[in-house]
């Protein structure tokens, strides 16, 4: 059997009574994640001065941070389906709030490299598990609405962090930039520790294993097709928009001669206004078409990566800066559309009680095939030819996830029932 679903819920499943509090909790500290990711690349420019490194090294900040994420988010999410969550994510959350604050205590490049990583553990032990936390709280019918709330926070937090850590630069210093930064994640790890502990398969009917072997859900995860599928297309939309991100406000100072600073403005706020609307509108028919049918909001995500790659590749292509801004926004549009059916897929392909160590898979696949390696290869290519090709190139890692989305679709469709 390829995928392994709990039993029916029952149609009169309701959320827990405080599935509110805990939903909003995991989102604010998903925001706060976020924001303390993109603080450090706006104090860039005041750390290469005071430590007095390059670019490579620079790059060293960003490398050591997702490497050590990727790496633990399988043990967080091993942890997480044998250990109470809350306090995975409260213990994780203070943890990687401390490291923020000890960034902006370093006095040495390595410190600072250090305390990068250890931001990486915290968050590892927070990620895998918050959406599995989110599955248990409300029924099937709602998972992908709720889960798209839950990943608003990516593209707020993100220009957050561009706003904040830059004003907080500029007024004082990066240092001061961390110290704020840390302070909201230890309010909110300790407000953590008062969530609640829902049952592991809760929303998932009274035949839903609570547990499960490890080499046992191990096994049945490998032969589960429909997340395999599922966490292809992930990857390869991963892929593309991490060295979009990465490569885009360069891309428009060198190819289309905008300045540095209004670059970068431009695209965090086309970022925040797409993606926070894309996360929005996703949730909405993400939910409406899985009530028509099983993988309805996956299909719905394979066909807005189909949709979303001509876009990207009109972006680099149009003459005028207007429609090409415009091309940029309804790209992101349309990959933000994913963020709560994807995950809302994947947590209902696998068992409750190993769904927080799939998410955590989940997550070393798609960085470490994914954004990883992005920014490099595509910056090979530019050195190979030209910046503007490789950004035109990068639109056909999107649309080869859209079709593996589709296939992952069928799958789920396909396998449901016989689960069932």
């Amino acid at each position: 059997m390829n995928v392994q679903p709990a039993a029916t819920p029952a149609a009169s499943a309701v959320p827990a009574s405080n599935a509110g509090y805990a939903l909003l909790i995991l989102t604010l500290i998903n925001l706060v994640n976020y924001l303390d990711r993109y603080i450090v690349a706006v104090a860039l420019p005041g750390i290469q001065q005071e430590f007095g490194i390059n670019d490579t090294q620079s790059g060293l900040l960003g490398t050591m941070f997702i490497v050590v994420f990727m790496l633990a988010s399988p043990l967080g999410g091993f942890l997480g389906d044998r250990y109470p969550r809350r306090l995975l994510v409260a213990g994780g959350v203070i943890l990687w709030s401390l490291a923020t604050g000890a960034s902006g205590l370093a006095t040495s490049f390595g410190a600072l490299l250090l305390a990068r990583a250890v931001i990486g553990i915290g968050e590892a032990g927070y990620g895998a598990v918050a959406p599995s936390i989110i599955s248990d709280l409300y029924p099937r019918a709602q998972r992908t609405r709720m889960l798209a709330f839950f990943y608003i926070a990516i593209p707020v937090g993100a220009a957050a962090g561009y706003g904040l850590g830059g004003w907080l630069t500029q007024a004082y210093s990066w240092h001061v930039a961390f110290f704020a930064g840390g302070v909201p994640g230890l309010i909110l790890g300790a407000m953590a520790f008062f969530m609640p502990e829902p049952k592991r398969g809760a929303m998932d009917g009274p035949d839903a294993q609570a547990k499960l072997p490890f080499m046992v859900g191990l096994k049945g995860l490998a032969r589960n097709s429909a997340f395999w599928a599922v966490t292809a297309g992930y990857t390869l939309m991963t892929f593309s928009i991490g060295g979009l991100g990465f490569w885009m406000p360069t891309y428009l100072v060198r190819e289309r001669g905008l300045a540095q600073d209004s670059s970068g403005f431009i695209f965090g706020a086309i970022t925040a206004v797409a993606g926070l609307l894309g996360t929005v509108a996703g949730g909405w028919l993400g939910d409406k078409l899985d009530r028509k049918r099983e993988g309805g909001g996956l299909w719905m995500s394979g066909v807005g990566l189909l949709l979303a790659a001509p876009c990207m590749y009109l972006a680099v292509n149009l003459e005028a800066v207007g429609p090409t801004f415009a091309a940029i926004a309804l790209a992101q549009f349309l990959i933000f559309l994913n963020s709560g059916p994807i995950n809302a897929a994947i947590v209902n392909c696998v068992p409750p009680a190993f769904r927080a160590f799939a998410m955590g898979l989940n997550v070393l696949c798609i960085h470490l095939l994914g954004d990883a390696i992005s920014p490099t290869l595509i910056g090979n290519i530019a050195d190979a030819s030209s910046l503007h090709t490789a950004i035109a190139i990068n639109a056909l890692p999107v649309l080869l996830g859209g079709f593996a989305l589709l296939l992952g679709a069928r799958l789920f469709r396909e396998a449901v029932p016989r689960a069932r």
